[in-house]
């Protein structure tokens, strides 16, 4: 139905078109089914009164007229362009088959700009606007699927844990992708990207850094991260690197472990990796532990949460929120194509560096500033 009402008006466009009138639009009106706006009314305006923004009649879609005076949200463009913009792929592809919509954790800054960046990739990949839903712990799962529902929604990006636990109670038939969550496996079962950084893209930085090195040591809780230590076990093999894993089980047993394999590493061919695992990398006792181990030895240390470069890690990877938005944006758009082939969990790849130089001088690395300029953030500040 919205098929044919959309060629009847491309085909009364270009009949308004040869009569050389221009349009009014209200850029802020009726959000289509794939998420792109629509105008809820067009006002027709001749050539020749168009200099003077006179109103003359409005071709309504179907929707509430627009209303004089106008406003900031309303902009002139030629019924050339509208026909154009009613025939873009992406708005196309959408109506009839459903939209995109991204729930999202209503957080305080500085949390709410890694999603609204992420919100921004997905925007620029689809050239659609999504809709968006802020959500609280205790959001009614019920209603936000009826709203969905309501809305035409297919697809469902859910940033952030709170995001995705928000779309437990979704109908079977709208599809979920988590992004921006941390601690996903495999387990799960779910699809998406999680906000642990692909072991092959640290390990490539790690080898381009220290070329001399043969080993990366990890202690690791197999209930949160076996399905990372098994794709760092490949990324090693391809970078010509021995994975040595190690299992702990709790604080202390990971304690005693970081302190026997720090003490016994060669600091010129051994190096320690911190994965995103809140048993063996607890922050308040196990990473100052490792941090005053590894800076007493001169082992290297990197990790897989930027926030541990600051306090003295050699490196790590941060997300890139909106590349991020823009490769789950993709994703969601395969679906709506017909893609639906379970794709498993899959680590970060959207990825920017950190660098902390002084660390970096303590183990005899010195970077000159063009290396300095591959790096995304470079720590300690200048």
């Amino acid at each position: 139905m919205r098929q044919s009402m959309m060629k009847k008006t491309i085909f009364k466009l270009r009949r308004l078109r040869r009569a050389g009138a221009l349009l009014l639009v209200g850029v802020t009106g009726a959000t289509q089914a794939g998420g792109g706006v629509m105008p809820s009314s067009i006002a027709l305006v001749s050539a020749s009164a168009a200099h003077g923004g006179m109103l003359m009649a409005p071709a309504d879609l179907g929707a509430p007229p627009m209303q004089a005076p106008l406003r900031d949200d309303v902009r002139a463009v030629t019924l050339a362009q509208l026909e154009d913009q009613l025939r873009r792929p992406e708005l196309q592809a959408s109506i009839g088959k459903g939209s995109i919509a991204v729930v999202y954790p209503n957080v305080e800054e500085p949390f709410r700009s890694a999603f609204i960046a992420m919100i921004q990739g997905i925007e620029e990949r689809t050239k659609l606007k999504v809709r968006s839903y802020p959500v609280d712990p205790k959001v009614d799962t019920a209603e936000l699927n009826a709203t969905l529902k309501r809305n035409g929604t297919k697809v469902v990006i859910a940033l952030g844990r709170q995001g995705l636990n928000a779309t437990a109670g979704l109908d079977r038939e709208i599809a979920v992708l988590a992004g921006g969550v941390l601690l996903l496996s495999d387990a799960e079962n779910v699809m998406g990207i999680s906000m642990t950084p692909d072991p092959a893209m640290l390990f490539s930085r790690l080898r381009a850094l220290l070329p001399d090195l043969k080993r990366v040591i990890v202690v690791y809780n197999p209930q949160k991260s076996e399905w990372l230590v098994k794709l760092a076990r490949d990324a090693a093999k391809a970078q010509g690197l021995e994975l040595q894993a190690h299992v702990a089980g709790d604080l202390a047993r990971a304690a005693q472990l970081y302190t026997q394999l720090i003490g016994a590493a060669d600091n010129r061919h051994d190096a320690v990796w911190l994965p995103h695992d809140s048993t063996t990398v607890e922050e308040s006792t196990i990473l100052p532990l490792v941090l005053r181990e590894s800076w007493n030895s001169g082992v290297p240390l990197f990790s897989s949460n930027v926030l541990h470069v600051k306090k003295g890690a050699l490196f790590a990877m941060v997300p890139d929120n909106v590349e991020l938005g823009r490769t789950l944006a993709a994703s969601a758009l395969g679906v709506i194509a017909g893609d639906v082939r379970r794709r498993p969990l899959v680590p970060l790849r959207e990825l920017q560096t950190a660098i902390n130089l002084r660390t970096a001088s303590h183990i005899g690395l010195h970077l000159g500033a063009s290396q300095q300029r591959s790096f995304d953030f470079v720590y300690p500040q200048p």
